[in-house]
């Protein structure tokens, strides 16, 4: 089986339960956004956090996908920047437990962080201090990095790097890898449009986009939206949350329903059904097993704090996909 190769911001997530979107208001962050900050807003932000309870895992999207796919047998590595520090060490032994091979590239600032602040109804809201992450340019992609390669997973995040978006399209394509795009966030997807809509039609195969992210992408909602996807690439999915996702492939529709879950924070919802929905490509599965294969996944992770989930429901988890084919 070839692997797949994720590339992204390598971000430590320090998680947050707040009790009121209050919290968000006098911090100055919208919520369900992802907020580029520097490292004293970071500091100052943790500082006044400090009296909540907090948790530290890897994080970032692709490197969140990626663990997914090593916790799926999937052969996968992940390409990210971080500096020899505790945050960096922490990222590279996480990655190693979840069957992960890390390429990660030493960078000069701290290793980056996001803080993430999850309300009550589970929506998480970023502020990200970018630090050595932000260091990783279209030099550290190769060909020789994409030998033997199926799929090349860009997280959105990466968009505001244009050379490097540039560089990894240019030279999955001449590889015969496909590229798939997650779309981040939606404020991202705002920012970058008209790149955007250049890139997706030049060099994507696969998007990944939520109801908010395909909005903004193409000023559509839901069916209409993912259509518009699907005219400039292989396959479009559109996440729907609890109502679903919807996936279109040579021409054909699928509804892919969700799967019923005690929802306790939502972060990496997406990142997960993305693990699962490439496992089920490589397998050759169908475009509506793939969204189930997703689903599955989704519907775990957002019942544990963070993205990390134990060896029981991973176990489960398996169990469930590998009976979809």
């Amino acid at each position: 089986m070839k692997k797949i190769v994720c590339v992204g911001n390598a971000l430590v997530d320090i998680l947050f339960r707040i009790d009121s979107d209050e919290v968000l208001k006098n911090l100055g962050l919208p919520k369900g956004s992802m907020q580029l900050v520097d490292l004293a807003s970071s500091d100052e932000l943790l500082r006044q956090l400090a009296s909540l309870p907090k948790s530290i895992a890897s994080g970032g999207a692709a490197g969140n996908t990626a663990r997914g796919l090593g916790k799926l047998g999937v052969p996968v590595s992940y390409i990210g920047k971080v500096q020899e520090d505790e945050f960096g060490k922490l990222y590279k032994s996480d990655m190693e437990k979840h069957g992960v091979q890390p390429c990660l590239l030493h960078g000069n600032q701290p290793t980056g962080r996001a803080i993430a602040l999850i309300s009550p109804d589970s929506e998480r809201t970023f502020a990200t201090c970018l630090g050595a992450a932000v260091e990783i340019t279209e030099d550290d992609l190769t060909a020789e990095t994409l030998c033997d390669v199926s799929v090349l997973m860009i997280e959105g995040y990466l968009v505001f790097n244009h050379s490097l978006m540039l560089k990894a399209g240019e030279t999955a394509k001449a590889c015969g890898v496909k590229v798939a795009l997650d779309m981040a966030s939606y404020n991202v997807v705002e920012a970058n449009r008209d790149f955007l809509d250049d890139y997706i039609k030049k060099y994507v195969d696969i998007v990944f986009a939520n109801e908010e992210e395909a909005l903004a992408l193409t000023g559509k909602r839901e069916e209409e939206a993912l259509m518009a996807i699907a005219e400039v690439c292989e396959i479009a999915v559109v996440k729907l949350g609890s109502r679903g996702s919807l996936v279109k492939r040579n021409g054909k529709m699928y509804k892919v329903e969700s799967l019923k879950a005690n929802s306790v924070d939502t972060t990496g919802a997406g990142d997960l059904y993305a693990a699962g929905f490439l496992y089920g490509l490589q397998k050759g599965l169908s475009p509506d097993a793939c969204g189930r294969a997703g689903s599955i996944l989704a519907a775990n992770v957002i019942e544990v704090v963070g993205t990390t989930m134990d060896e029981l429901r991973w176990k489960e988890i398996v169990k469930r996909v590998e009976e979809l084919g």
